[in-house]
């Protein structure tokens, strides 16, 4: 019984990593390579988190909803809704220096948030959203389904890593690159830049709403309480620092690790006294910090830093 506990505590946090996985990568998208100052990464997660559970939940009388699609729908639309928004956000702010911008994202993230939390006509305020279903939830069961989930996330996380490799690679991504190195060389030879930059905020944007969309069926319920910005935006800044910004596997590998910090702490505090167990989410909070100080002082560029694509395969696509 042991070993089966300690192997379904592997495949929840497997879950979890792989959610903020695709959270990073999608911020790698947006900073490592484009240079944008996101900070307002949970707006994103929530715009995701409740276009899947509003579209794929059961009835619902107290909110929008209930319209029991199939998944896959429920995801789609999530991603071209939070699309829309990035496309919005992204025409007027793309163009701000990187603290300006990071102040815009995180006012958005926070009217998001109130929009959220007040109009219960829509999400059912700060009850949140239920009876949100899991991918071949009527083909399997149990710990089975568990099992199952976590593939699932996996396979996302594949497919994105995929998508930004072949984007890093691409001659968008090395316009993209130097446009965020040196944004005047990059106008001087003809390249929109203010176009390009948008491109790169809605990318982002549609991978954050699927993180999103991944955790609300995870969970099969979702609230206001799931999009607190330290638990999306500051962990995965720091997973992306620490991993190492502008490259993607060093994007899963902080995912990863940061995770393994976060989730095995907050078991370790259980065997804490009581006066310590109170302040054990400050304690948490003091060993992300320290690690990523850590990291900074060790490896500047993080884990894993950024390696401009070889010369040959740059000549081949």
């Amino acid at each position: 019984m042991e070993l089966t506990g300690l192997f379904f505590y592997f495949v929840s946090f497997l879950t979890m990593a792989g959610i903020y996985a695709v959270i990073c990568l999608a911020l790698n998208i947006q900073w490592g390579f484009g240079g944008l100052f996101n900070a307002g990464i949970a707006g994103f997660y929530a715009i995701g988190a409740y276009s899947a559970a509003i579209i794929t939940s059961t009835a619902a009388s107290n909110n929008v909803g209930g319209l029991q699609q199939p998944i896959f729908v429920g995801m789609a639309v999530a991603a071209v809704i939070a699309g829309l928004v990035g496309w919005g956000i992204a025409r007027l702010c793309v163009s701000l220096k990187s603290d300006y911008l990071a102040m815009a994202t995180i006012g958005i993230a926070e009217i998001i948030r109130l929009v959220i939390v007040n109009e219960e006509w829509l999400t059912n305020g700060s009850l949140g959203v239920s009876n949100i279903p899991r991918p071949f939830e009527g083909m399997f069961k149990g710990q089975t389904a568990e099992i199952v989930f976590v593939l699932f996330v996996w396979i996302i996380v594949l497919l994105t890593y995929f998508i930004s490799q072949r984007l890093h690679k691409s001659p968008w991504g090395r316009v993209l690159r130097a446009i965020r190195d040196n944004e005047d060389a990059a106008e001087s030879i003809g390249k929109d830049t203010h176009s390009f930059r948008t491109q790169t905020f809605v990318i982002g944007a549609i991978f954050m709403a699927l993180a999103g969309a991944l955790s609300a069926h995870y969970f099969k319920y979702f609230s206001p309480d799931a999009t607190e910005p330290i638990l999306i935006t500051f962990l995965a800044w720091v997973m992306l620092i620490a991993g190492g910004s502008g490259n993607n596997k060093g994007a899963i590998a902080g995912a990863l690790i940061v995770w393994a910090i976060w989730s095995m702490t907050e078991i370790l505090t259980g065997f804490l006294p009581s006066e310590w167990a109170t302040r054990s989410s400050y304690m948490r909070m003091l060993l992300i910090g320290l690690f990523l100080q850590f990291v900074l002082q060790r490896y500047r560029s993080g884990l894993l830093p950024e390696r401009a694509p070889k010369l040959d395969k740059l000549r081949r696509s």
